[in-house]
């Protein structure tokens, strides 16, 4: 490919950017002071009083460097309705994502598959040929960034009044080497004619230094943009609605089940696959008694449990395991869309932001899915009885069972046969989920030590 003359930008003010970035939520190592260090930046088409960089900076604190996204907005004149970062001499610094105009260009590299480069990294545009119409240009695009994300920036792009489709572009905050499972598993949907995802728009690819690869560089997505999907409600909040009214979610459950049925299937005919090998096995088991011992370390009140956890692996490894593919790899309630005339819709593959990209891109067990899923429907009842004192545990084990029955019913797949590896699934789940809240909300510690009773008691003997 080739590059624009190189226009790197200033270099980020670390003593402005640090502070402020402990405060997003994307920020992994909260509570701690970051170390940061930029190794590369770009910039975007500078206009008259106002520039557009992307840092990339990565934050060297203990537990293991992290990457970061970093992109700033610097005017000469405040914007109105945007608080500031700060200043940096007689530039207003932004969260670019906030500045509209940073929106629209970004946008126009992506329709235009155009180029930027600068210190060290550099950035290019991929628009997918078969995606929704839209103006990057045009005066009356509107962009305002989605509120509640976790671990990324979600901005929603409209323009008023023209009858264009509304867009969604998603900057990955922390970047890793390799394609993003958002941007290749919805792609290869998408490409598959799936009606359970929204149509891609394209992506952004990038590529910097990484002194731990053999040729100095790493490349992989910035950011990935889709059909925007207004009037959808998220199946979370829906089923915290359903639940708190202790209205029947059943058959809901069941279409989600089908639905996440489906998905599998599509992926399994897109994408490779293979039988579950003694080795494949081995290794998913192996990763889950590390995680298992690394809980057990930070929230000590599980030890009791230990035993039957560690019973839960040995009879997963003596049971049979369908096979391996491609998957969703963080399925939740959340992660799910309710279209109006749609039906359920199937978001964000990115797959557990803390696992490295690797890990997420391998070939794995669909029931790492439906056990996500589940989990889920455990935590809407967990979440009604810590903040309500609501008791939804019935709500929750009809809608489990719901779900299980329309998945297993639409993928040929006996649940009840599988149960020992579906347990061993949900249990991994269940300890992620108490080391989270045991290290951000202890009050909700509650819900995933519950689940991990509920499995240990099934353990014979």
């Amino acid at each position: 490919m080739t590059f624009p003359p190189q226009v790197p930008g200033p270099a980020a003010d670390l003593d402005l950017v640090g502070p402020w970035m402990t405060r997003q939520r994307w920020f992994a190592n909260k509570g701690a002071r970051p170390r940061l260090e930029e190794i590369g930046r770009w910039e975007l088409a500078p206009e008259p009083g106002v520039r557009f960089v992307t840092h990339l900076l990565i934050d060297h604190a203990a537990g293991g460097a992290t990457l970061y996204q970093v992109p700033l907005s610097y005017r000469d004149e405040p914007l109105v309705d945007v608080a500031p970062i700060g200043r940096r001499g007689l530039a207003w610094v932004y969260d670019a994502p906030r500045d509209n105009d940073y929106v629209a260009a970004l946008l126009r590299m992506l329709e235009h598959g155009s180029a930027a480069s600068g210190a060290g990294a550099s950035a290019l545009g991929e628009r997918n040929p078969a995606s929704v119409p839209f103006d990057a240009d045009s005066p009356s695009l509107h962009s305002r960034v989605l509120s509640g994300e976790q671990s990324n920036t979600s901005i929603i792009v409209e323009w008023p009044g023209t009858g264009s489709i509304p867009v969604i572009c998603k900057l990955f905050r922390a970047l890793h080497h390799g394609e993003n499972p958002d941007v290749e598993l919805q792609g290869a949907l998408a490409a598959a004619g799936s009606t359970a995802v929204p149509r891609a728009v394209g992506a952004i690819v990038a590529e910097w230094p990484d002194s731990g690869r053999a040729d100095g560089r790493a490349r992989g997505h910035l950011a990935f943009a889709q059909e925007f999907l207004p009037g959808a409600a998220d199946a979370w909040r829906l089923a915290l609605e359903s639940a708190s009214a202790g209205e029947d979610f059943t058959e809901p459950a069941r279409r989600l089940g089908v639905t996440t049925a489906t998905v599998h299937a599509m992926l399994a005919r897109a994408l490779p696959t293979r039988e579950a090998t003694a080795s494949d096995i081995a290794e998913t088991l192996d990763q889950m008694r590390r995680r298992l011992d690394a809980a057990l370390r930070e929230v000590p009140e599980l030890e009791a449990h230990r035993a039957a956890l560690e019973e839960t692996l040995a009879l997963a490894s003596a049971s049979r395991w369908p096979e391996q593919q491609r998957i969703h790899g963080d399925l939740h309630l959340g992660q799910v869309l309710d279209v109006p005339g749609r039906g359920w819709f199937v978001v964000d593959f990115e797959g557990e932001p803390l696992r490295p990209m690797a890990e997420r891109s391998q070939l794995d067990s669909p029931l790492r899915d439906v056990a996500g899923m589940l989990r889920s429907f455990d935590y809407v009842a967990g979440a009604l009885g810590v903040t309500a004192g609501v008791d939804a545990r019935e709500w929750a084990r009809a809608s489990r069972l719901a779900f299980a029955e329309g998945y297993g019913e639409a993928s040929g797949t006996n649940l009840a046969e599988c149960r020992a590896v579906l347990d061993a699934f949900e249990a991994d789940k269940a300890l992620y989920e108490a080391v989270y809240e045991v290290r951000n909300r202890p009050e909700w510690l509650a819900i995933p030590v519950a689940a991990i009773e509920r499995i240990s008691a099934r353990v014979p003997g």
